[in-house]
């Protein structure tokens, strides 16, 4: 799919100056939902087109803030669709119909099962981890995670992807000449993937240093 996406890209980056904030908003919040989309083709483009001065008005470094900042809105418009779809229709409904919504069973019970074992932190930690990425805010809604919390953790995981991705793509912007969409989105994936493990590791050492501190006073909600 990415490959896909990828490569039709050309037409979009050309009304990326007067529509580019309106297209990150809107595909990181399908990203951020439960259907299949790759994050890769929005935020590193979004770099990309910062770095080249091709996203609208202002300073490179300016717009690159405002992308990430515009990226994030999106994720939590996703994310809040499937909390409020989780916690309206409920787990047994998602285990019999989820597959209309592109939501598989194994992926649901992994999500759960995470959510269960850790704790709500985990809607900050699997916002870095692919797949459960999205899934992450369904044992969340269904386990009726105060919306604050899960509003901040999921942001502050989002805000972080967001910036890896379009901070690859602004340096692509700026080191690379001439380079095709596909390629870029190829290169710049490498390069997030190969420093995701020190990222998601940094991560799971700030939630544990969050846990101690609060003692787990919040406590874990069973969504099953």
């Amino acid at each position: 799919m990415l490959e896909s996406i990828a490569s039709n890209l050309d037409a979009i980056a050309a009304l990326a100056p007067t529509w580019g904030y309106v297209f990150i908003f809107l595909f990181m919040a399908i990203e951020s939902s439960f259907i299949p989309f790759p994050s890769e083709v929005v935020m590193i483009p979004a770099g990309f087109l910062a770095a080249r001065g091709e996203l609208g008005a202002g300073g490179p470094v300016a717009c690159l803030c405002i992308s990430v900042a515009v990226g994030v809105l999106g994720s939590l418009a996703g994310a809040f669709a499937n909390y409020y779809l989780a916690l309206w229709v409920g787990k047994p409904f998602l285990e019999k119909y989820g597959k209309w919504f592109f939501i598989k069973p194994e992926p649901l019970a992994r999500a759960c099962e995470v959510f269960n074992r850790y704790g709500a932190a985990t809607t900050f930690v699997c916002r870095l981890v692919p797949v459960i990425r999205q899934l992450i805010s369904i044992p969340a809604g269904i386990s009726r995670m105060p919306l604050g919390e899960f509003t901040l953790f999921t942001a502050l995981g989002a805000g972080i992807w967001s910036a890896i991705l379009a901070v690859v793509g602004f340096w692509l912007g700026r080191s690379a000449g001439d380079i095709s969409y596909l390629e870029l989105v190829a290169r710049g994936k490498e390069m997030s993937s190969a420093h995701l493990p020190l990222v998601v590791g940094g991560a799971v050492a700030l939630v544990a240093i969050y846990l101690l501190a609060s003692k787990l006073v919040m406590g874990r909600r069973r969504c099953c």
